[in-house]
């Protein structure tokens, strides 16, 4: 359950993040209420997540799989371009998230 609550804890950062853009300085109420909700829910299931992964494990996933989520989300939904050297650390992120939790005997499986 820990990584379905880390998944889950991604999912709702990614949310968050992308309606504090969308909030545009906290001046729309629907994009701020969603900023509140998104953060609190994530900071909540990372919590739950603590209780079975270490603490490095987990917001190095949780911190790594956001900034490419978040990196995919304004490329799709702002208009943001990416180029070479981004795509790269970004490839270079998901490298280390999956040698983390594929080869990493700290991480809970």
């Amino acid at each position: 359950m820990a990584h379905v609550f880390l998944f889950l804890a991604i999912i709702a950062e990614v949310v968050a993040t992308s309606a504090l853009k969308a909030s545009e300085g906290f001046t729309k109420l629907v994009p701020s209420v969603l900023v509140v909700v998104g953060y609190a829910l994530a900071f909540w299931l990372l919590s739950l997540t603590l209780k079975t992964i270490p603490v490095g494990i987990a917001y190095a996933v949780w911190a790594g799989a956001g900034i490419v989520l978040m990196a995919t989300v304004g490329w799709v939904v702002f208009d943001q371009n990416l180029d070479l050297w981004g795509g790269v650390g970004m490839t270079m992120i998901v490298g280390g998230v999956l040698v983390v939790n594929l080869l990493s005997k700290t991480s809970a499986h």
